[in-house]
């Protein structure tokens, strides 16, 4: 007869009785971990498990870093540490022959932002500024949007006219601009030639502060058309022809079709051009500089030619007050960019919403 107390008698006896073939043993209960011993490793921290899984891409981003931070980032942190100082030129570190003058300026806090703030002289240039900046993008918009609508159809010798309204982007700034101020010259310019042959008076393009503001606005519509133009280009031919199509079946007019179709297409590539756009139009530099200088008596003088004017032109050159104005114009352009795309995802989502 077989004996089938095994099992009993070795849990009776205090034995382990072996776990049956395919079943899992019993786990066993452990208490915590003695005192002293040694803690597992840690968590991997989110920057070493980037530095270790794309180690490749920050090689090869490493030396642009590093170029843009010393290009862009020491400048920057210089001239914000000179916006606490009263240096100038008179004060500053410069050499003479062999020897050397120590720098001797001093740390003033933020009176140069008070001063600055406080003073009408800012507050007049930011005025020009914006409407300045504000006039060159709508304007550039519209006639950069209507001329995309014209060239998306259809039209002989389309190829022609896109190559002709893309050239003024294709040739240099500096050489546009001095081109404009031989049209706009008093005596002989084409523009007052083409006045007086029509039997009116010339004008004072560039020596009248009213025509002067217009004649800068002209010149930088025409540079900032091109970039409008081919922008509104790639987005009107991102939309699809059955839209239109559909539209005119129902009845649609043309206004309608444009209003209901064409401006919600384009709008995500318009958002990002007006942005860039008035960016580029806020700090342009060449057009003012090199068309009127600022004048007549610095009637259009932009924020960034006024600072510019106050490091390197007047006497004595005002370092301090030329980096104040320099982060005072990177706020605004940093406040003005957040609270536009803050705008445009709020309208986003009413859209979404509806």
């Amino acid at each position: 007869m077989a004996d089938v107390s095994g099992p009993s008698k070795a849990a009776a006896g205090g034995g382990t009785a072996a776990p049956a073939a395919g079943l899992p043993a019993e786990r066993k209960e452990t208490g915590p971990a003695p005192t002293g011993s040694r803690p597992g490793p840690g968590p991997v921290t989110r920057l070493r498990r980037g530095l270790a899984t794309h180690w490749y891409a920050w090689v090869m981003v490493a030396p642009v870093v590093t170029v843009i931070g010393v290009i862009v980032g020491w400048p920057l942190v210089r001239g914000l540490y000179l916006t606490f100082t009263d240096a100038d030129e008179s004060n500053v570190e410069r050499r003479i022959g062999v020897n050397t003058i120590d720098a001797s300026y001093e740390f003033v806090g933020l009176q140069n932002y008070v001063d600055v703030l406080t003073g009408g002289h800012f507050w007049d240039k930011l005025v020009w500024t914006v409407v300045w900046t504000v006039s060159c993008v709508v304007i550039t918009f519209v006639i950069g949007l209507t001329l995309a609508n014209m060239l998306n159809r259809k039209v002989r010798g389309r190829s022609l006219y896109r190559i002709a309204l893309i050239l003024p982007w294709a040739i240099p700034a500096f050489v546009s601009v001095f081109a404009w101020r031989m049209l706009y010259n008093e005596r002989s310019g084409i523009l007052n030639a083409a006045l007086e042959g029509g039997g009116l008076s010339a004008m004072s393009w560039l020596t009248d502060p009213f025509w002067a503001k217009v004649s800068v606005i002209a010149v930088n519509v025409w540079l900032g058309v091109p970039f409008m133009l081919i922008a509104m280009l790639g987005a009107l031919q991102s939309i699809p022809a059955e839209q239109y199509e559909a539209a005119e079946m129902d009845g649609a007019t043309a206004w309608q079709r444009f209003w209901n179709i064409t401006l919600p297409g384009v709008r995500s590539v318009s958002a990002t051009v007006v942005l860039l756009s008035s960016i580029w139009t806020f700090n342009m530099f060449p057009v003012i500089f090199l068309l009127t200088g600022g004048g007549p008596v610095g009637s259009t003088d932009i924020l960034v030619t006024e600072a510019f004017k106050l490091a390197f032109q007047r006497s004595p050159r005002d370092f301090a007050g030329s980096a104040t104005w320099g982060v005072l114009i990177l706020i605004l352009l940093i406040l003005f960019a957040l609270v536009y795309r803050r705008a445009l995802r709020q309208q986003g989502d009413k859209e979404g919403a509806w």
